[in-house]
């Protein structure tokens, strides 16, 4: 039985500051005019109407008292009309079947209500068939009392203005709400694209401190951050360039003395020798000068792909290429070849047979290298990316290189956001996974 996952409510928010920052601003806003018009409605609206329809119903009850002391109905009619009121005696009839009961119109259930309680007698209410105008009919002993007077008269009509303007003033505050927030959450956007770019090796642009007091503190600090960072860079590439030059002048002088040596095995022995140190030192001092000063720029991934084939193809090895999708990659190109050759050199010293596969879609530049080599162990596969290591069982040390290659590569794809995962093969060897935002 699977363990059911735990709901958590922070699941239903949103995910950007901005729309969290609106929440903050908005919900209380809304929540407090909800509350504001429930109790406008409950005690405004139908306490207003209540006493409207009251004073209606007394008058009625008045005319009523009226007729029944022989109050002639001119005089009543007249007075009527004082009043607000249309009444009329008409002869005795019975009263229209009742209404169905009102779920929506306040104005019958209230009148009906207090015409209840003042007129002791049959009525009869219609809101709906008058439009503006409520009728009134109540059966007297030898005729019926018509009154028509207009729905202002027993109903709040009006207090719908107090809604409207308080819907106007939510919008204008929500209104100014988005803009000063935009404004707010823009430079902290801003600071997050600049880090994205400085950490994917791209320009981080015109990028200035602005914004919030807190905002400024923390652009400040990333640069102060990007700033330390490129002063490491350029001591340490300076550093390595002093270091190279001392090194290769040391190489350079024994190769000259070696071809000064008489033709042996022994002394092409030692020429191997220092032909693998300068091998090994070029990949020491690539590793630690990495790619970080190239800047990056658009380049075409089928023709860096094809470069790679063709430079595949001197190995006398099979190696087959397809690509998929945008040809078009924002990327470095000198440090994202290093990292392919790295892949796919890798794959040829092991395998007789190497496939690779790009594709460019949703963003993502993708490259899968397959060899049919002996392939790495599972547990052995994060181990290869950590420098100078070389396994035994599945990689020959009689192979030549410096355990440097694939911890390269790792480099320079997460220098550009993305990473490297190797996987089972379908050829039965080693899968090399590369992806990077393009």
């Amino acid at each position: 039985m699977s363990a059911r996952r735990s709901w958590r409510p922070g699941r239903l928010l949103p995910k950007g500051l901005y729309t969290r920052s609106l929440l903050i601003v908005v919900l209380p806003m809304l929540l407090l005019q909800s509350v504001v018009a429930l109790i406008f409605m409950e005690r405004h609206w139908q306490q207003t109407t209540q006493r409207l329809s009251s004073t209606v119903a007394q008058d009625i009850a008045g005319i009523i008292e009226l007729r029944e002391a022989g109050i002639d109905p001119a005089e009543l009619s007249r007075a009527g009309d004082k009043m607000g009121l249309a009444v009329t005696f008409v002869p005795d009839e019975p009263l229209p079947s009742p209404n169905p009961p009102p779920i929506f119109q306040i104005l019958e259930r209230v009148l009906a209500s207090e015409m209840a309680k003042q007129v002791e007698r049959p009525f009869w209410i219609d809101a709906r068939n008058h439009l503006g105008f409520v009728e009134i009919r109540v059966k007297l002993d030898n005729e019926v009392l018509r009154v028509i007077t207009r729905v202002s008269r027993a109903y709040a009509s009006n207090s719908h203005i107090f809604l409207v303007w308080m819907a106007g003033a939510s919008l204008l505050l929500i209104t100014v709400s988005i803009l000063f927030l935009r404004n707010q959450i823009k430079p902290i956007l801003q600071l997050a694209n600049a880090a994205e770019n400085l950490g994917k090796g791209r320009p981080v642009g015109n990028f200035r401190p602005r914004g919030a007091r807190e905002v400024r503190a923390a652009a400040q600090a990333f640069f102060a951050m990007r700033d330390r960072i490129e002063r490491q860079i350029e001591q340490r590439t300076t550093m390595l360039a002093g270091v190279s030059h001392d090194l290769r002048t040391v190489l350079t002088r024994l190769r000259l003395q070696l071809a000064l040596l008489p033709k042996g095995s022994e002394v092409d022995d030692l020429v191997g020798d220092v032909t693998e140190m300068e091998r090994m030192l070029e990949g020491y001092l690539a590793f630690a000068r990495g790619d970080a000063g190239e800047p990056a720029q658009s380049i075409n991934a089928a023709d860096l792909l094809d470069e790679i084939r063709l430079d595949a193809k001197k190995s006398g090895k099979a190696i087959s290429v397809s690509f998929t999708g945008d040809k078009n990659i924002t990327a470095r190109p000198g440090a994202l070849k290093r990292a392919l050759a790295n892949l796919v050199t890798n794959a040829l010293r092991f395998g007789n047979e190497v496939e690779i596969e790009a594709r460019h879609d949703n963003g993502q530049f993708v490259i899968t290298v397959d060899d049919n080599g002996p392939g790495i162990p599972e547990g052995s596969r994060e181990d290869v990316f950590r420098p100078f290591l070389r396994l035994d069982e599945a990689r020959n040390l009689d192979h030549p290189g410096s355990g440097l290659g694939l911890t390269i590569a790792r480099d320079i794809a997460r220098g550009h956001g993305g990473d490297i995962e190797l996987t089972k093969s379908p050829l039965g060897g080693l899968r090399a996974k590369l992806h990077i935002p393009a």
